[in-house]
């Protein structure tokens, strides 16, 4: 895939508001434009037509008459309607659809007819530019994403039995090795196999302070590497890496709809219809019942102009357009319109703990050997057991041993005990690690020594963890996994932002639950959950509250983030399974994002809320105005095409 393939599409595609059936080698144009606003074809056009009309305007004073005139203001007409007149026409004879570059065409019409040629031209001119305008500004707002193509490089240095050689970055592969040196940016998503340097990782997760990384870790593409070189061993193709997925996915959102947006269209596609049979009402029933023609004429022409609805379809697509392409180069992406909107109406947040609230990084604080037992022996007993195992807690005690030198005694017949914990042979004892509700089932006895640290322990916040045989236990380990310090911050955010309801949901037991919800401020708990109890639970919670977030790891929690009516996954970055999972996907793993999303989506939606009530009552002026013959073409014209601009500048306030 190239470049220019992850372009947004053409310009024309704007609020689904212009054919797309323009030709072919216009909608290129406008596609892949990328220079100053004066040379975009429809402002350009607009512009040339407007000198023009002043030459025409100025002919009339100079004395030169119609004969001069008039051909002058022919040619502003050609040039400044060449783009939405020709999209007008095609909507209306093709599609069979009323949209309002039909409205202002036959407006136009109706003016050149009653031989106003200055005020037909000068609406031909003023809305020719007011659209370019616009759609210049939507093309650069939906496209501005794309810009993060240019900060991974088109080169790059592939080994080749230890020989070094510059190739396009696009024809890097997976399994193939190059070099980054420091200060460049990396061609495509990798895993360090020689070197350390730190990462600055802004591209994609929209973190700027740079990461320590080394052999063994993920590098992304757009990255810039630090101060040292790296031997990358590339894991994806350049159009499959994180970057190009990013770009990919916030297009995609990009032109997906709202609720609000979908109102307005359909309301579009049955309002406009009745403003041109309107007009051609007023053109032909006055003379019926006597009155004079001409005067109810122009004022059909200025209903035309003042009742087309441009401002308010362009009140919703601007802002969610910008919002969402601000969110991208940020590192959170919304997966669409609807879900942007959501994110500024919920007010109930449930947090999954493990990972999210906290680090997802468990180590061992604590370790009590029953009598008879030393520490180290209960630590290194719990090591043979865990050692088959790849749980979270099992490898917070591999790593303890390691940390401690404790030497692994060898064990078999490993046998995971889902839910509980895990048994084998060492030695030739069997053994057990596991719950404390584990040991109860099996009847083994607990030391007084150790039972009265359990509660102690669980109200500190740690999880406890029972080593003993089926008949007494021998030790314990006491695991915690330490919130993760921008977890009060990001809380207050959320307060700040017009959350009011947090709820913490968990398959740990309650009182290590309680404990952490205790020193976050968060009173609604739901503890010792499996995977599909906490979808339950969220699902019972947005009938609730009519609404609730959902924020998890994305792939443990994908029932719960599917239930909720905003499903947020965190440290998404290079994982697919995460980002498919979610509704919006945080790159980075950071916790502070989600008051970002919620924030944006809160001003996304005054914003469009704002500019919906402009556009009505700026509709609400300019109509009666028209049909009791107060305001005139020019005047029309004018505040119709004020609004719409005024409209979309409002629209961008959600960057």
């Amino acid at each position: 895939m190239d470049e220019k393939s992850l372009t947004t599409r053409a310009v024309a595609e704007e609020a689904e508001r212009h054919s797309s059936s323009r030709e072919d080698e216009d909608a290129e144009e406008e596609e892949g434009f990328e220079g100053p606003w004066y040379r975009f074809p429809p402002i350009r056009n607009a512009g040339l037509g407007g000198i023009v009309l002043g030459l025409g305007w100025l002919a009339g004073k100079l004395g030169l008459g119609p004969a001069v005139q008039i051909p002058l203001y022919v040619v502003a007409i050609a040039l400044g309607g060449y783009f939405w007149v020709r999209e007008g026409w095609e909507e209306f004879i093709e599609e069979r659809e009323v949209g309002i570059e039909a409205l202002m065409a036959f407006a136009t019409l109706g003016a050149v007819l009653l031989g106003q040629w200055f005020e037909a031209t000068f609406l031909v001119f003023l809305y020719g530019l007011a659209e370019g305008l616009e759609e210049y500004t939507f093309a650069r707002t939906r496209s501005a994403i794309k810009a993060l193509l240019d900060l991974a490089p088109k080169e790059a240095r592939l080994l080749e039995n230890g020989r070094e050689r510059m190739v396009p970055a696009s024809s890097l592969k997976p399994g193939d090795r190059f070099l980054v040196r420091p200060g460049e940016s990396i061609a495509t998503d990798a895993i360090i196999r020689e070197g350390r340097s730190s990462i600055n990782e802004a591209a994609v997760t929209g973190e700027s302070v740079p990461v320590a990384k080394g052999p063994g870790d993920r590098v992304f593409a757009g990255t810039v590497n630090g101060e040292g070189a790296l031997v990358l061993e590339a894991t994806a193709t350049f159009e499959d890496n994180t970057l190009s997925k990013i770009i990919r996915l916030v297009e995609q959102a990009q032109s997906e709809k709202g609720r609000a947006q979908r109102f307005i269209e359909r309301f579009g596609r049955r309002y406009s219809p009745v403003v041109l049979l309107a007009a051609v009402a007023l053109v032909l029933l006055p003379p019926l019942i006597g009155l004079d023609w001409s005067t109810w004429a122009t004022r059909a022409v200025v209903l035309l102009v003042a009742a087309a609805p441009c401002a308010l379809v362009m009140s919703t697509p601007v802002a969610m357009a910008s919002a969402i392409g601000t969110a991208g180069k940020n590192g959170v992406l919304i997966k669409g319109g609807i879900h942007l909107e959501n994110l500024g109406t919920v007010r109930a947040v449930a947090f999954d703990k493990t990972g999210t609230l906290t680090r997802g990084e468990p180590v061992v604080t604590t370790i009590v050997a029953a009598p008879g037992w030393t520490e180290r022996e209960v630590l290194a007993r719990a090591a043979a057991i865990e050692r088959f195992s790849e749980h979270p807690l099992a490898r917070a005690v591999m790593a303890k041993a390691q940390n401690e030198g404790i030497e692994v005694p060898e064990a078999g017949d490993f046998q995971a005990l889902p839910g509980a914990g895990a048994r084998a042979v060492v030695g030739e004892v069997s053994l057990y690690v596991g719950s404390p509700a584990l040991f109860q089932q099996l009847g083994a006895r607990v030391p007084a020594e150790l039972s009265d640290k359990i509660d102690e322990l669980r109200d500190g916040g740690h999880t406890v963890v029972f080593v003993g045989t089926d008949e007494e236990v021998k030790g314990l380990l006491a695991i915690r996994d330490e919130i993760r310090p921008e977890a009060k911050d990001a809380l207050q955010a959320l307060r700040e932002a017009g959350v009011e309801h947090f709820i913490m949901l968990t398959g740990d037991n309650q009182r290590t639950a309680n404990a952490i919800a205790r020193e976050l401020g968060i009173d609604d708990v739901r503890a010792e959950l499996k995977p599909d109890d906490k979808a339950r639970i969220v699902k019972a919670l947005a009938e609730e509250y009519g609404g609730v977030i959902m924020v998890g790891d994305g792939i443990n929690d994908a029932p719960a983030l599917a239930a909720a009516t905003v499903g947020i996954a965190m440290g998404t970055a290079g994982t697919d399974a995460a980002i498919e999972a979610a509704d919006v996907a945080l790159m980075a793993d950071d916790l502070r994002k989600v008051a970002y999303a919620v924030r944006l989506g809160r001003r996304a939606r005054a914003i469009s809320r704002q500019n919906i009530i402009f556009s009505l009552a700026v509709l609400a002026i300019l109509i009666p105005g028209a049909l009791t013959g107060w305001v005139g073409v020019s005047l029309a014209v004018a505040a119709h095409e004020v609004s719409e601009l005024l409209a979309v500048a409002n629209g961008l306030r959600a960057r």
